[in-house]
């Protein structure tokens, strides 16, 4: 199967490719490695990025695009861009020139989905983390659901083509969803997903609703940051993914990543490594038993790699709901 036309339709009517390339990268991470690693992910077949401003990162992953475009392995209307707007920027007047900000660093002239980054918005200005003399962040009250109505206003403008969320619990989207006014459903909520961490409701809910739930960390997560949990056990190295991926000749990466793809999650596969960037899309080469998938179900423990502990006083702290 050609991995290029596995595509999900989205509830506006565009379509988003099953498999994405993620761009985040810890900062002692040089920013070229993006560019190198983004244009080798679109060589070998990648044809959705996902980045986002706070990974800094933005001018190196569209020139990528833009280098693909201009040797002709792709048409700009191949690839599909995802662009984040970040806590800092949730009043409704920073949204557009936020987003904007983002085209000219890509110097692309639009996206093709741009999602509210977190439900918690942080003081604006131009720390991405902003933190008292304590260290403690420093929070500001926005109601996202103005937020929502700036993004409809520059999906109206055609500077994205589609919009949604990230990191946003049931409550929250049908915050959004019951808003009087509502112009746009959100077409996707992306939040941490894996083997660990299934979101089997938030997934169930999200269907019901004709919402794509996107993966990030599907593959856990070994960053040592202030957001990761570093004291979880390594999923990769679970022994039933260990097993599954032996009876596949595959790897347990690669088995983390199918399983998302066929309960119909679209899913985020993160590395800069060329090897594994190839791997990754190896994915469609092979399918799981029902027996396999009922196995990865049973691993659900609930663990969160990225928890955002400091975060956790927040008004809209997105995960003191169970789903």
């Amino acid at each position: 199967m050609d991995p290029k036309s596995q595509k999900v339709k989205l509830n506006d009517g565009h379509f988003i490719p099953v498999l994405g390339f993620g761009t985040y990268a810890p900062e002692e991470v040089p920013k070229s490695e993006a560019l190198e690693a983004t244009k080798f992910a679109i060589e070998i077949g990648f044809r959705h990025v996902d980045s986002a401003h706070l990974y800094q990162n933005d001018e190196q992953v569209g020139q990528a695009i833009r280098s693909k475009i201009a040797d002709g392995t792709v048409k700009r209307e191949d690839i599909f861009y995802t662009s984040k707007i970040w806590c800092t920027s949730l009043r409704p007047e920073f949204v557009r020139p936020a987003l904007e900000k983002s085209l000219k660093n890509l110097q692309l002239d639009y996206v093709d989905l741009c999602i509210i980054h977190s439900p918690m918005s942080l003081k604006p200005g131009n720390e991405f983390v902003p933190k008292d003399e304590s260290g403690k962040l420093i929070f500001d009250s926005v109601d996202f659901c103005h937020t929502w109505e700036a993004l409809e206003k520059c999906k109206d403008a055609g500077l994205t083509k589609s919009i949604g969320v990230s990191n946003f619990n049931h409550k929250q989207l049908e915050k959004i969803l019951n808003k009087p006014g509502l112009k746009y459903k959100p077409v996707c909520n992306q939040v941490e997903c894996h083997p660990y961490l299934n979101q089997s409701k938030l997934l169930e809910f999200c269907k019901s609703h004709d919402i794509v739930l996107v993966a990030y960390a599907a593959l856990g997560s070994q960053l040592s940051s202030e957001w990761v949990n570093s004291n979880n056990p390594v999923l990769l190295e679970d022994p039933v993914l260990s097993a599954i991926a032996k009876k596949h000749k595959q790897t347990p990466a690669l088995v983390a990543l199918r399983y998302q793809i066929q309960r119909g999650v679209v899913v985020l596969a993160k590395s800069f490594n060329k090897k594994h960037i190839k791997e990754n899309m190896q994915v469609f080469n092979f399918e799981l038993t029902p027996e396999d998938m009922k196995a990865i179900d049973g691993l659900n423990r609930n663990i969160r790699y990225y928890d955002f502990q400091q975060a956790i006083d927040h008004p809209e702290y997105p995960f003191s709901e169970e789903y």
